[in-house]
């Protein structure tokens, strides 16, 4: 009996963010995870030498990134006038033409951001193998989750690509050192964060406290007055006491039942995102100019040019990421929104996984911004030949966050409160 009590006490108690089901995860051997039995989402993972893994591929990433900013990127070759960009010049010219707001854009979600990110793998684990005291592991742990949806590093190389075509019009192109740099980064990115279990971290950093027995799995976590911490993932009891201050009792966060003015939240910058997709698209995105004349186009304009000069494949690209992609996203998250208050005829499984997909699609749209400022970059000749950001590009991107921060605002555990899960 004793035995039984102890196992129950110790238990590791999870309560998923997407459905607010309580589970309790099982030990994990290497190549092992734990999902929520109700949705499927993902609770922990667990890798074989995850530190080391971890501090490798970071440092390799790292490494590549450092390589992909000090050799050339793209060179050109138009009638015998020879250019050529090195990566940070994607940013740094849209400060010369009067677009600061779009290179710091360019240069957080291409460069600053996924570099952070990558030192603070290094940091992080490093200290974790060291036994150091945790006093800033933590803090970048925290800061994790918030990075990962503006890291674009492959985003970005799809916008090198159609950049190709383009210019393949114009003159003769070469990739150079610092492309194939940035595709290797952008593969050991991806597969930095994949190694990154933040469950596994938060254990190694500051233990795990003992789980209320009162907890039950396979219920709610709001029916029982408990939630799961959105930075640490460990299951805390709220305080009775009407207007008390709920922090968790691992890591220090601010606890809540659900997403404080979630839908307030959403509804407003889902607002915001549908006024701005008029002017982004109202307004040229890019503003030609060849032997003294101008010629200025639309992201619809731009996608009908590369399909009247047969590049049908790029012409679907853009018109998959930079207007269907805005377009449903807007659409699913007022649709979702709607439904927090009123059932509707879809479950809640079905809506969970169109929730996902918003989370999945909107940072694909940054494709034609991108393409953008290499184009902008690379083609400076004066009245010769020059490519400038026309008004849509800053709106542009404005959609695209104002959308990804409505997706992050919308709490999805109220698409099943909906469903009949209660709540105080």
């Amino acid at each position: 009996m004793t035995t039984t009590r102890q196992k129950i006490k110790w238990r590791r108690l999870r309560a998923c963010s997407a459905c607010d089901m309580v589970s309790a995860i099982p030990v994990l051997r290497p190549g092992e995870h734990a999902s929520c039995p109700q949705c499927g989402h993902v609770l922990a993972r667990r890798h074989l030498h995850p530190v080391q893994r971890s501090i490798a591929l970071a440092t390799s990433a790292l490494l590549s990134l450092l390589i992909a900013i000090a050799f050339p990127f793209i060179s050109m070759d138009t009638n015998g006038l020879d250019t050529q960009i090195e990566l940070p010049q994607t940013a740094v010219t849209l400060v010369d033409v009067q677009q600061p707001m779009v290179a710091l854009i360019v240069s957080c979600t291409a460069i600053i951001l996924p570099a952070l990110y990558l030192i603070g793998v290094m940091i992080m684990q490093a200290n974790v193998l060291r036994t150091v005291p945790r006093a800033y592991s933590d803090v970048i742990a925290r800061l994790f989750s918030h990075l990962h949806p503006w890291m674009m590093a492959d985003v970005f190389i799809i916008a090198a690509l159609v950049s190709l075509v383009k210019l393949t019009e114009i003159g003769e192109v070469q990739l150079g050192v610092s492309f194939w740099a940035y595709c290797v980064f952008a593969a050991l990115l991806l597969m930095t964060t994949r190694s990154v279990d933040i469950d596994w971290l938060w254990l190694r950093l500051a233990g795990e406290p003992a789980a209320d027995t009162r907890i039950r799995c396979g219920i709610s976590a709001a029916a029982q007055h408990v939630t799961g911490c959105t930075t640490c993932g460990l299951v805390n009891t709220l305080p009775t006491i009407a207007g008390a201050a709920a922090v968790c009792k691992r890591c220090g966060s601010k606890l809540h039942m659900r997403k404080p003015n979630s839908l307030e939240f959403t509804w407003a910058l889902l607002f915001t995102a549908v006024i701005l997709y008029i002017p982004a698209n109202a307004y040229p995105m890019m503003i030609t100019t060849s032997l003294g004349q101008t010629h200025a186009s639309t992201i619809i304009g731009g996608m009908l040019e590369l399909w009247q000069h047969g590049s049908e494949p790029i012409a679907v690209v853009i018109f998959v990421a930079s207007v269907l992609v805005p377009i449903i996203k807007m659409l699913i998250l007022i649709l979702l929104s709607w439904l927090v208050k009123h059932p509707g005829p879809l479950n809640a499984q079905q809506k969970t996984r169109l929730y996902h997909l918003t989370e999945l699609i909107g940072r694909w749209s940054m494709v034609d911004v991108f393409v953008v400022a290499i184009m902008v970059a690379l083609i400076q000749s004066g009245n010769l030949m020059s490519v400038l950001p026309g008004p849509a590009a800053l709106a542009f991107c404005a959609v695209v966050i104002t959308t990804m921060l409505a997706a992050m605002a919308l709490d999805p555990r109220l698409l099943w409160d909906t469903q009949g899960n209660t709540h105080d």
